[in-house]
């Protein structure tokens, strides 16, 4: 039984399904003991992991196999599992469907890391995964928009890496799910120019969503300090008024959904020493604290937390395929948190791994003071419980 103190809510659990934990193969960044530990902090109750970023990437059924014996007993929450779409695995995506990843994730743009190569020419995997009913996530920049760049300035990075950059590779996989009928999702929206393109095609019948993140409706270019690389990401966070477009996006529906694209790394490779964001890594942790972020800004802005409810635990959900997930009714799990929208509290000890993230000594409104994951309280003193999931 749940028992409420007066300034508290009951929400159903989230589910997070844009989440690299990078373990096994590079657990100094992250792990599946310390990321999950912090969604269950952050009243997070499943999370879906990324294909890439660990070692070996979910490209086929034995990699899912090894990612899945890592995380076997070290999870707080449970877990679902992306798998990955590179050139080498083309015409063998069934197998590790059947094997139970809840979709595919691919890079229209090089990675970051050389054992996840990009996937220029999304339309071939599409027609794959439409031919068994599944989804493509795809990361969604234009190479040929993307400049190489070096240096502190904040300025120099975001213009790297413009606008326009989205607006070619969502136009691409929006034609290729046009023509192929397959179901497309956008990762980690940024710029709000796209979202007209999202919205005509939506209108003539095209099967695509959008996700965007807490740091794109929360952070802004103009109060990123040059060198401070703990704000870099990509695609960037940009200036006030696309953020405020964003809100705006999700106000009208265009954007369906916030998950936190949490992609820690080990902290020399933030480079904060220099400050250089052409050498730092891409990446913001917030997973234990991506329902505050969401929440401070969205009660700004006059939304409530049946809003927040829909962006951060149903509709991820259902993007991933987990029914039983993300909300609170008969017959669904018994995920729950124990929230209280008016309590606030400043940003410092967090669960990640490391510690860095932009929004260290923020002061930020909604505490999880409990969460359940399957009918009962999770306790630090007992072992992990959280299970391994495949798709419903």
């Amino acid at each position: 039984e749940v028992v409420l103190g007066a300034d508290e809510v009951l929400l159903p659990g989230l589910v997070d399904s844009h989440v690299h934990v990078n373990e096994p193969g590079r657990t100094e960044w992250e792990g599946f003991a310390s990321a999950t530990r912090a969604a269950a902090a952050g009243g997070i109750t499943t999370i879906v992991d990324m294909p890439l970023n660990c070692v070996p990437p979910t490209v086929d059924v034995g990699s899912l196999v090894v990612k899945r014996a890592a995380a076997v007993g070290r999870c707080w929450v449970d877990v679902a599992f992306w798998g990955g779409v590179v050139p080498q695995n083309l015409g063998r995506l069934r197998e590790l469907f059947a094997a139970g990843v809840v979709g595919f994730k691919c890079f229209l743009i090089d990675s970051g890391v050389p054992e996840f190569p990009p996937l220029p020419d999304p339309e071939p995997a599409l027609a794959e995964i439409a031919g068994f009913g599944g989804v493509l996530i795809a990361h969604c920049e234009d190479a040929a928009h993307v400049a190489s760049v070096r240096g502190r300035r904040y300025a120099d990075f975001v213009a790297s890496r413009p606008a326009v950059a989205e607006e070619v590779a969502v136009a691409r996989v929006v034609g290729a799910a046009r023509r192929t009928g397959g179901r497309v999702h956008v990762v980690h929206l940024s710029s709000a120019s796209v979202l007209p393109v999202v919205a005509r095609a939506r209108a003539e019948g095209v099967a695509v969503s959008v996700e965007t993140c807490p740091h794109y409706l929360s952070l802004v270019a103009e109060e990123v300090a040059d060198g401070d690389t703990r704000f870099k990401c990509c695609p960037p966070v940009r200036e006030a008024a696309n953020r405020e477009a964003l809100w705006r996006g999700l106000a009208d529906g265009v954007i369906d959904m916030v998950v936190s694209d949490h992609s820690p790394c080990a902290p020399e490779l933030k480079r904060l020493d220099l400050g250089d964001f052409g050498q730092a890594w891409g990446g913001i942790a917030s997973l234990q604290i991506s329902l505050p972020v969401v929440w401070t800004e969205a009660r700004a802005r006059g939304f409530g937390l049946p809003d927040v409810v829909r962006w951060m635990a149903e509709r991820p959900a259902a993007l991933a395929g987990l029914s039983g997930k993300g909300r609170i009714a008969a017959g669904a799990a018994a995920d729950l948190v124990v929230f209280a929208p008016d309590a606030t509290f400043e940003v410092a000890a967090l669960h990640h791994r490391h510690p860095i993230t932009p929004y260290a000594g923020r002061t930020l409104t909604g505490v999880v003071r409990s969460t359940w994951l399957a009918g009962r309280p999770l306790d630090g003193d007992e072992p992990p419980r959280g299970q391994l999931l495949e798709r419903a």
